[in-house]
Formats: C-alpha cells, structure tokens, sequence
C-alpha cells in the first residue's frame, strides 16, 4: 500500500491512500464499512500493526471497484507521507559515495566505514514533501541534492538487534537531502555538524511504500533485507545520477541496531540510507573536475539554481519532484561574523 499525507479543500491534514491515480481517504471510509482509523499518519503508526490490518481492508474494497469516498484530486495538496517525523536521522551507507567523495578531496577512504554504520541528526520541523522549496540566499551558494531512500520506523523499540530490524520499520520512501555545500563547508571545520548546511528542508514523498509492496525487490542478508531498486535524479528533465538502493553497504536493519542502542526509536522516526553512488553533485563535480584534469582541460561545477526542477525517482517509491524558489528575505549569515 501506498500512505500519503495531504491537506483536504478546508486545508486539514488527512490520512490517504494512493491507488490507481486516486486519494482514497482512510478515516471517512473506516467509518463508512463500520470501523475506526486515525486520520493522521503519526497516530496510525502508533498502533501501526492492527491499524495497517485496517487499512488492508480498506485497500481490497479499493481493488474490488466498492470505495465509495474518493477525494477531488484538484482540491488537495500533498504533503510529505510523514510531515511531523518524531526525529530524523541520515546515515551513510553507501561506501561508493564516500570513497569518492574523499577521493576527490585527496584523502584516503576512512577505514571505519566499514566497521560501523554512522548517521546523523538533521531538522524534523523542516520536511517538505514535493513541490516548491523556499530558501535563503546562502543556501543557493552551492546548493545540492541528494538522492536516497528512507524508512519510517512503525513500533517502538530500544537496543534492537539487526535480525529483527526489519519488522520495526513501517515502509520506504524517497529522501532528497538537500545540502547547501558553501554552509556546510564552512561549518564543518570546526569538526561539528552539519547545521546550517543541511537544517532547512528535506524532502521526503511522495508516499510511504508498505514492505509487503516491495516484497518482490526484497533481497535476504545475514544483516537484514536489501531492496532491489533502481534510482535516478533528473535536473531540469536531464538525468544526472544513477544507482540502486541494494547496493548500499549497510542495510537499514544494521543502521537501525545502531541508532537504537541505549535510546527509543519510536513510531514516526525517518531514517534516512545517505547518498547512492554519483547522486549529489558534490561527488559529480568532484569526479569530472579530476577527469578535466588529467586530460589538461577545465571543468565548471554545476549546482542547483533559482527556478530549477529536481526529480529523484525510485523503483517502486515514485518520483518525488522540488522547483527551487529564492526567498523573498534577503539577509546572509555567511556575511556576519566576529573578528574579520
């Protein structure tokens, strides 16, 4: 099944699902065949194992053509499937980006990828679904996308072991990580963050994917399952990147052991897989600096502009589409600091 979140005509915040080119809403036709359902997709992950039960019954009355209450396409909005993630976390589980980011830079691969899966904390309260992105100035200094995956966590649970992992998490979606690579550069120095390079939106849709839909992508691990599906990103309708998320090094059952010991995951919580190999344009315009390089020529980087269309799809998870828009609030915080 396909959950999404979406603003109705009266621009309340709904429970779908997305079937056939149709939002079906889950609360009203609960009440319609005689049962309850939240109508917002942080309470039905509460009690996520018998809501989606529900919601399954719904769905199969969908398929069967007898779903009475569809929504007027023309008259919603779609939101991300998760719009108030409880927390949101971003890993690093694609050694090919890392080793070619580091390359790029002239240092050697850092050998504790390969013994631990990391993440990160980034901003909760700045997810975004698709559509237009509203930024400030210094975020168009270098502005970058990133093309991922993520899953939403479905129960909660603490020191969770990577063999059991895979039945915490609700179901996948697409994640773009936008970073603002001038801020998070200068920040990074300092050998904390990322902050203000990565804080000011993220998006993630258009729908959250149940694990039972991508059953037929699924590949066994001895750490937990890996999906095959393959990923693009299109700039401006271009494609630029390519990759596939069962090439990450470490499954999400592995970042979830982690990122559960010795605190709760709770239902709600988006973990993010990090950037598939060549999918930001910090690693592509690293890579063709280097080949201009060597056959003596130059090369200039490209990064998203104002007004440009970035589209990540993935197999099985759709296509999740931003427009950059520049802020009306014309102000830098690069520009001000102390003792210059």
């Amino acid at each position: 099944m396909k959950l999404v979140s979406y603003l109705n005509e009266n621009g309340d915040e709904k429970l779908g699902l997305f079937y056939d080119e149709k939002v079906i809403p889950l609360r009203d036709n609960a009440k319609d065949m005689g049962f309850e359902l939240p109508g917002l997709i942080n309470l039905f992950l509460q009690n996520f194992s018998e809501n989606i039960s529900k919601a399954r019954k719904i769905d199969a009355e969908l398929k069967r053509g007898s779903i009475k209450i569809v929504e007027n396409k023309n008259m919603i909005r779609m939101l991300s499937p998760i719009p108030h993630p409880t927390s949101c976390r971003d890993a690093y589980a694609f050694r090919q980006h890392v080793a070619t980011a580091r390359r790029n830079r002239g240092v050697d691969m850092i050998p504790e990828f390969d013994l631990f899966p990391v993440f990160y904390f980034t901003n909760h309260n700045a997810i975004v679904g698709g559509g237009d992105i509203v930024i400030e100035d210094d975020h168009l200094l270098k502005l970058d996308f990133e093309l991922e995956a993520a899953v939403v966590i479905g129960r909660k649970g603490r020191n969770i072991a990577a063999a059991e992992a895979d039945s915490f998490i609700a179901g996948l979606t697409i994640m773009n990580d936008f970073s603002a690579r001038v801020l998070q550069m200068e920040e990074m120095k300092l050998n904390l963050g990322p902050a203000k390079g990565k804080d000011f939106a993220t998006a993630i849709g258009p729908w959250l994917v149940t694990l039972d839909e991508l059953e037929p992508y699924r590949v066994s691990t001895l750490n937990g399952s890996q999906y095959d599906l393959p990923m693009a990103a299109f700039h401006n309708g271009e494609k630029i990147s390519e990759g596939n998320l069962k090439d990450m090094d470490w499954t999400f059952a592995e970042i979830i052991e982690r990122a559960s010991y010795g605190v709760d995951l709770y239902p709600g919580d988006v973990i993010g897989s990090g950037t598939v190999g060549t999918g930001c344009y910090l690693e592509l315009n690293g890579s063709r600096t280097l080949e201009a390089l060597d056959k003596g020529e130059s090369y200039t980087p490209v990064w998203l502009q104002e007004g440009d269309e970035i589209r990540l799809e993935i197999k099985g998870l759709g296509s999740l589409t931003n427009t950059i828009v520049r802020s009306d609030y014309a102000y830098s915080i690069l520009a001000k600091k102390k003792n210059v």
